[in-house]
């Protein structure tokens, strides 16, 4: 199988059609692509081997993207800061409990959604997806369950963060209602 040439010149959506070429067939592989695409080229906020360790990014290659050289990837984001690691095994309850079912790479998606987690941006941008309806597919092809109960279309990393707190029994809200609270358009308003 042909390999993507990561050139500098290239655009997310070059990359990302070299991907799809190759790809096996699985309909998180359009997400996955655009996530690679970016991320091969320096945008969004993903970390080394999108937060899956080498062994583990290696095997999902190669499962979503036969002939794809991983080493193409290597080098890509820094290293997952350690000092997080609580927060990433808080993150990885409700992403685990709430998977899907329907196919094994919900379990890469869990870690590369945790990954994504840890920037300081929208949860689409650091994942480096094109656009939020492109993480709403993800939560709701991968986390069903959880994507549904969020049906008010709060922000994701906002809604999965606040989903820690109710497990918890914390509730920081300073107003009964999300509707009535003055921070609302922070949650809910366009990005």
């Amino acid at each position: 199988m042909a390999d993507v040439a990561l050139a500098i010149e290239m655009t997310p959506q070059d990359v990302y059609a070299g991907l799809m070429d190759v790809r096996w067939g699985d309909e998180v592989e359009e997400t996955l692509a655009r996530m690679l695409s970016s991320w091969s080229l320096g945008i969004g906020a993903m970390p080394a081997w999108l937060g899956l360790g080498e062994e583990d990014f290696r095997q999902m290659l190669a499962h979503h993207f036969p002939g794809i050289n991983a080493g193409r990837f290597a080098g890509l984001g820094e290293e997952m800061d350690p000092q997080r690691v609580d927060e990433m095994v808080d993150l990885n309850r409700p992403l685990h409990k709430n998977r899907s079912g329907r196919t094994n790479s919900e379990l890469w998606m869990v870690e590369i959604v945790i990954a994504g987690c840890m920037g300081n941006d929208h949860l689409w941008q650091d994942l480096g997806l094109w656009n939020r309806s492109d993480l709403s597919k993800l939560m709701l092809d991968n986390f069903e369950p959880l994507a549904k109960r969020n049906d008010k279309d709060m922000k994701w990393k906002k809604f999965l963060y606040k989903q820690l707190c109710e497990t918890e029994g914390i509730y920081t809200c300073r107003a009964p209602s999300c509707e009535v609270c003055k921070d609302y358009d922070k949650c809910f308003g366009p990005e």
